[in-house]
């Protein structure tokens, strides 16, 4: 062990390079046994790390965690949920009670910073407002209640993790922050039923929440090794995405730093994951999208269903424009390639190199959305592969066409593509340095 963090050093961030749902768990589930802790630093329960997880029969069990750090299965790894998440405490507490079923205790391992704001069950009802009076233009969130918590954050209305340790002040502002938003939406929300919840939930998370910014530069101080945890992916990050077709927080490198409280000068380096291919859940723009049979056809062998709600996944041709900008806005290392089993079988493989609009080239990312609408991709096209590739362990012995196809992938995003994903399992995967 320790392959890796020689690699990449002592403090590494693993981030999403598509529109999210690359694969970030498996891989940090791979790394963790390396580390002393894995922080988690943005987003909310819209997040979804999936990880296959053999327990002592050697049954292989799937575990989607939206909140808790994708490295708590390793017994003598440290998860620290940053401030910069946005807590909803009763998803929180039944991920803790699942691993508990599982025989895997947080106990000592799970620290909750006093700084992370908490999303209420009135935060989903007002998403699902917001959506609702947006019409046409839905951004198709998750209605978690995501948005609306980090707008309360930036209004300076929202209640913080640590405000629980004070219950009749976290009561107070309670009320104040139910009555102001009461003001702008109709909201039916019982007070007295909330608070007495909130009162049960502050007992039990009390021993988890600490000064987690003060704890990872202990930490660091001390020798410690810190992985962290990045959730959704540049594309969906409100300044460098999309926009408006994004989610509400920094998912780029950015957000980690922010939102663990760790020097930025501290990071190491960053891994990028990305899929073979390019998906996205909700609305907004994707230059590669297949509508046709073939998109369908990928979207069944890959499993292309949300975690989070279960929504079909849009596939398309993987995207070289999307994954090049993502290694400029992270400073990326190195990227994970994920799924590339997935396109056995296919007997042609199609990369999108570049765009132009009207016979001009269009650099990087538009940030005005309309210019999609005349957007031409340029293809390059490859021959596929037919041989089962997911017992492969080694780049060698990868079918040529599957290696000339990661070879050029490499070259157009610009930055060595170091663990390539050939299933599901953490044990299927190739490390490529």
């Amino acid at each position: 062990m320790g392959h890796i963090r020689e690699k990449f050093g002592a403090v590494t961030a693993i981030v999403g390079t598509q529109w999210g749902d690359e694969g970030k768990g498996k891989l940090i589930d791979i790394m963790a046994p390396e580390y002393d802790i894995v922080a988690r630093a943005t987003g909310g329960a819209n997040a979804g790390h999936t990880i296959y997880w053999q327990d002592q029969k050697g049954e292989t069990k799937k575990f989607v965690f939206h909140l808790i750090p994708a490295g708590i299965m390793h017994p003598n790894t440290v998860c620290v949920i940053g401030n910069g998440v946005v807590i909803h405490l009763p998803t929180l507490l039944e991920e803790i009670e699942t691993l508990k079923g599982h025989g895997v205790s947080v106990d000592g391992r799970l620290l909750i910073s006093d700084r992370a704001h908490v999303v209420f069950e009135y935060h989903k009802k007002i998403d699902a407002l917001q959506e609702d009076m947006k019409g046409n233009a839905k951004v198709g969130t998750t209605l978690r209640g995501i948005g609306p918590a980090y707008a309360d954050k930036t209004s300076r209305i929202g209640l913080r993790i640590g405000e629980l340790l004070d219950f009749e002040q976290f009561a107070g502002h309670f009320n104040r922050t139910v009555e102001y938003l009461s003001k702008q939406y109709e909201l039916a929300i019982n007070i007295a039923e909330e608070l007495d919840a909130y009162r049960e939930y502050a007992d039990t998370i009390r021993p988890f929440i600490s000064d987690t910014s003060r704890y990872l530069a202990q930490a660091l101080a001390n020798g410690k090794t810190i992985l962290l945890e990045g959730a959704n992916a540049t594309h969906l990050d409100v300044d460098h995405g999309t926009y408006p077709f994004v989610t509400s927080s920094n998912a780029s490198i950015g957000g980690i730093i922010t939102g663990t409280g760790l020097s930025p000068f501290a990071l190491e380096s960053a891994i990028g994951i990305v899929k073979a291919y390019t998906t996205r859940v909700g609305a907004g723009v994707f230059p590669t999208e297949l509508t046709d049979e073939l998109g369908e056809k990928i979207r069944q062998a890959g499993g292309e269903f949300g975690s989070t709600t279960g929504r079909p996944r849009r596939c398309g041709w993987f995207d070289a424009v999307v994954a090049k900008y993502s290694v400029r806005i992270n400073g990326l290392k190195a990227l994970n390639l994920t799924k590339v089993d997935v396109l056995t079988g296919l007997p042609k493989l199609k990369i999108g190199v570049r765009y132009s609009i009207n016979g001009a080239e269009v650099h990087d990312m538009p940030s005005d959305l309309g210019f999609y609408k005349d957007v031409t991709v340029h293809y390059e096209e490859m021959d596929g592969w037919e041989e089962d590739i997911s017992n492969v362990r080694s780049f060698s012995e990868l079918p040529e066409n599957c290696k000339k196809y990661i070879i050029r992938l490499e070259e157009l995003a610009g930055c060595p593509i170091a663990f390539i994903g050939v299933g599901q399992r953490r044990d299927q995967i190739i490390f490529r340095f």
